[in-house]
This record gives structure tokens, C-alpha cells and sequence, in this order.
């Protein structure tokens, strides 16, 4: 049975402990080591896109880290329920022209008994910024 600790039902510490490590994976941009937060039939909606199962958040992060250059994401801890956590984010990137982007969202996750993310809902809107306003460098 696979498991990813911290199980649920969460409480404020192991919470915040989940969303450090999702950070930390998606700062990784390892599609495949962030796939595996993620059940098999996981079920995503990520701004316009809708995305399912561990193959196909693969193939969306690929894609995603093919345009977003130098990307760096901070997390921050919302509200948590018993098997509920929801984030607030910014993360910045540069697209393939040089362009400077921060990113501002929200994701609400709702995991398995085994800690596995078996939703995630995404709300995410882009801000043109110049380079000398990046946060995140």
C-alpha cells in the first residue's frame, strides 16, 4: 500500500509539514517525483485545464517547465480540515522570451487515508513583472 506522510486527518503541524513538502517537490520541477504525491486517478483543475491520473500530471508538468523558465514557488498554509488543506501561492518563472511572470493562487486539496492527493482545484492568475521586482531569486 503506498503511503506519503503525513497521513490525514491533519492537524495544524502536519498540515504545514504537507504543503513544505509539496513545495518542495514542485520546486524540484520533477514531473515524475511530483506525480507521485498524487493518486493514480487523481483529478486536477489547474486554471482552464482539467488533468487526470499520475500520466497525465506528468505530461502537463513537462510541459508546463518547458515554458516556465528559472521557476521558484513559495507555499503558504490557509486552512486545513481533516483530510482538506488549502494554499495560498506566488511563484515566479520567465517564459521563453525573457518575460518575467509572478503567479498568484489559491489550490484547495483533498487527500486519501494514505496521504495521497486525490483532488486538486487551482486557481491561478499571471502578473508581467520587470526583473528587478522579482521576490523568489
Amino acid at each position: 500500500m503506498e503511503q506519503k506522510l503525513p497521513l490525514p486527518p491533519f492537524t495544524l503541524e502536519t498540515a504545514k509539514e504537507k504543503i513544505q513538502l509539496a513545495e518542495d517537490a514542485w520546486n524540484s520541477q520533477n514531473p515524475e517525483r511530483v506525480s507521485k504525491a498524487y493518486t493514480i486517478d487523481s483529478e486536477w483543475r489547474n486554471r482552464d485545464k482539467f488533468v487526470n491520473g499520475r500520466e497525465e500530471i506528468v505530461q502537463f508538468l513537462t510541459e508546463k517547465w518547458k515554458k516556465e523558465k528559472n521557476y521558484k514557488l513559495k507555499k503558504e498554509y490557509w486552512a486545513h480540515t481533516e483530510n482538506r488543506i488549502a494554499v495560498r501561492f506566488e511563484y515566479e518563472y520567465q517564459d521563453i522570451n525573457g518575460n518575467w511572470f509572478r503567479a498568484y493562487g489559491n489550490e484547495n486539496w483533498e487527500f486519501d487515508e494514505n496521504g495521497l492527493m486525490q483532488k486538486r482545484f487551482a486557481s491561478i492568475n499571471d502578473l508581467q513583472i520587470k526583473e528587478e521586482d522579482r521576490k523568489f531569486k
